[in-house]
């Protein structure tokens, strides 16, 4: 593993790599999230070289300076792939970060050879009744975490499991790694401007999906936050999608996508057929 620091408009990115036997693969994180997100795909496919970044206003990136946007995190990641000497990659993006790859796709199509958006990046409808002034209270269990003080890491994620994370492991170790990342004496990582930024951002946007021309490789849960919630993608807009492959993600919610060993090993074996076949 190696940690490089890349200089950005307002500040430091800190991207994170793990080498493998792979071509690297560069790996985007959501809207409230972080690198760390990555851990359980590292567990489950350890053959594969990760590229993983905190975006702007995360972790250890939290303290750029500057607007954060889809088009900007798009900015800095061909920043990043210029300070780590790479022309092209294949990219993974899990929600917001499946956004950010998709705009990167259209600004460098000429730097990106597949995409696979997990749980992201499709353009999809903003939820009934949510409006840009509104973005703030829908996203208001992810500002709550900045605003509070966790005495210990279990309080944390014992917060974490109770308010977005439903259905993950409170013991998992992963877990506790992936909090562990977010705080610093107790208050967590994380510029609520950014989170409200670039959701406005996501659902209210003009996305560049349509005009993308590289393979693109979708999965989707059956849930969002918790059994029995409604899918972020319905049935219909997956039966509208023409693309290299979509893969339903059955008996996982959002977060399951990518922080459990089943979800992860799902993405590893679409990343894995993305190296294969471009």
């Amino acid at each position: 593993m190696t940690i490089d620091r890349v200089a950005v408009s307002g500040g430091d990115v800190v991207v994170e790599t793990h080498t493998g036997s792979s071509e690297p693969v560069l790996v985007v994180h959501g809207v409230s999230s972080q690198r760390m997100l990555w851990g359980w795909l590292r567990a489950e496919s350890p053959h594969l070289t990760l590229l993983a970044p905190d975006l702007r206003g995360r972790g250890d990136s939290v303290g750029v300076a500057g607007a954060s946007s889809l088009g900007r995190h798009a900015d800095d990641l061909a920043t990043v792939l210029d300070a780590l000497g790479l022309d092209s990659v294949h990219v993974c993006g899990m929600s917001m970060g499946g956004f950010v790859a998709v705009e990167f796709a259209a600004r460098y199509p000429s730097r990106v050879k597949s995409l696979v958006l997990v749980d992201g990046g499709v353009p999809v409808a903003p939820p009934a009744g949510l409006t840009r002034e509104s973005v703030g209270a829908v996203f208001a269990d992810r500002i709550a975490r900045t605003q509070q003080h966790f005495e210990t890491v279990v309080e944390y994620v014992d917060f974490l499991v109770s308010t977005s994370l439903p259905l993950l492991d409170p013991a998992d170790p992963l877990l506790r790694a992936y909090a562990e990342h977010d705080l610093v004496d107790g208050s967590v990582r994380l510029s609520t401007d950014a989170v409200v930024s670039d959701a406005e951002d996501v659902f209210f946007g003009e996305s560049r999906f349509r005009e993308l021309t590289m393979p693109i490789r979708f999965l989707h849960a059956q849930w969002s936050v918790g059994e029995n919630s409604a899918p972020m993608y319905s049935s219909e807009d997956i039966d509208a999608l023409d693309l290299t492959s979509i893969t339903p993600m059955m008996g996982l919610d959002h977060a399951g996508t990518i922080m459990t060993s089943s979800g992860a090993a799902a993405v590893g074996a679409t990343i894995d057929e993305a190296l294969r076949n471009g």
